[in-house]
């Protein structure tokens, strides 16, 4: 099922890419594997609705001398009879079948996306945690550095020793922050392997990395795009030609189906004979629920044309909305990696040279480890919010 497994390591489990990921979910997931099974109900029901009538066998045994004497019976009939139906409304049924098929089929779609979401959602996430614990640890490192400075510049009298113990709670907190990255890995990756359909702490690793390089964004054409292919637009499309089907069959009603019957007629002494029946039925009251039928459909069909309008304005919407999100988050990373970053690099390892130096004291330079560490997880935390908002 995956051939291709890159930057496993040799002891550890393999791992996964995004599209693995989304591969096995489907693969595995008890709501998609129910919608496909719906779905085939639904094509099941348009075979069902496409029916011909059944024939009917009929046998009537008149002036029998003895009950159940079949033999001695003076009269009998054996014969068929079938039930025709107007033309057109065996195959309208099919196709407002087909329409409530398609409604399945859209529903299937809209399940799909939201599984590849969901799917999208868990991998970004875990690499997001990745990143996180990968800056505590780097922190975790620096405040050890900090830790070692400031003791030797204590014994070296240097420093009094409330420096040492300032760097010690440091080194503290940033040991904390790592165990607390290391719960937020194990999380992250417990809900991916829910949606994988595998066991909540099997061993994962996530093969990816977050979105960094911008991607051109046409925004009327995305709005287009999902306006004509959303699973919505194609549902809100199948119930208006079911509703629509739904009104022809109304007016279609007004039209009686016949019988017709062909039997064998027996009379004892006499010359066998055969009888053609054709009946239809006088629908003497026939307007008064078909005229209700339409009246229903029509108003029907005129709610599900302003749904429709509706619905087109919200997917416009939502897809403005993520692509605006995408552009904030995109100029946001550009931020990062051309200034915010280096900079506070920059100001970390001056402070840090200052400290050696003698020339300031540890509460500048926590400061100003702090603030390099929060701007590493603040660019990751955009490049989480741009992978999103692509998604």
């Amino acid at each position: 099922l995956f051939p291709l497994v890159s930057r496993a390591s040799e002891s550890g489990p393999p791992a996964l890419t995004l599209e693995q990921c989304i591969e096995l979910s489907l693969a595995r997931n008890p709501l998609w594997l129910s919608a496909e099974e719906d779905y085939r109900a639904s094509l099941a029901r348009v075979r069902q609705a496409r029916e011909f009538p059944q024939p009917s066998l009929d046998f009537d045994s008149d002036l029998q001398p003895r009950l159940f004497d079949f033999r001695q019976a003076g009269e009998s009939y054996f014969g068929l009879s079938q039930t025709v139906e107007f033309p057109g409304k065996r195959s309208l049924r099919g196709r407002i079948a087909s329409s409530e098929s398609r409604e399945y089929l859209a529903d299937k779609d809209l399940l799909r996306l939201d599984l590849v979401f969901q799917v999208k959602e868990a991998f970004y996430s875990v690499l997001l945690a990745s990143e996180t614990r990968k800056y505590a640890a780097q922190d975790l490192e620096l405040s050890r550095d900090f830790l070692a400075k400031a003791e030797a510049k204590f014994e070296a009298g240097d420093i009094p020793r409330v420096e040492v113990v300032r760097a010690g709670v440091e080194a503290s907190k940033a040991a904390t922050a790592v165990r607390l990255a290391e719960n937020d890995v194990l999380l992250a990756k417990a809900k991916l392997n829910y949606l994988l359909g595998r066991s909540k702490f099997e061993p994962l690793e996530a093969d990816g990395d977050l979105v960094r390089a911008p991607l051109p964004i046409d925004k009327e054409a995305l709005i287009e795009q999902a306006v004509r292919s959303r699973p919505e637009t194609a549902k809100a499309a199948a119930q208006l030609a079911g509703e629509s089907g739904r009104r022809k069959e109304a007016v279609l009603s007004y039209l009686p189906d016949f019988d017709l019957g062909v039997s064998r007629h027996r009379i004892a002494g006499e010359l066998t004979t055969w009888d053609l029946t054709l009946s239809v039925p006088i629908p003497l009251f026939f307007w008064q629920p078909a005229r209700g039928r339409i009246a229903e459909t029509r108003a029907n069909i005129r709610a599900l044309e302003k749904r429709s309008e509706d619905l087109r304005n919200l997917i416009a919407l939502e897809v403005e909305q993520a692509c605006l999100s995408a552009a904030t988050a995109a100029n946001q990373i550009s931020l990062f990696e051309k200034e915010i970053l280096a900079q506070a690099e920059d100001v970390y390892d001056l402070i840090l040279f200052s400290f050696e130096e003698g020339e300031i004291g540890g509460l500048e330079l926590i400061e100003a480890r702090r603030t390099l560490v929060e701007a590493r997880k603040a660019y990751a935390d955009a490049l989480y919010t741009y992978s999103m908002t692509l998604a």
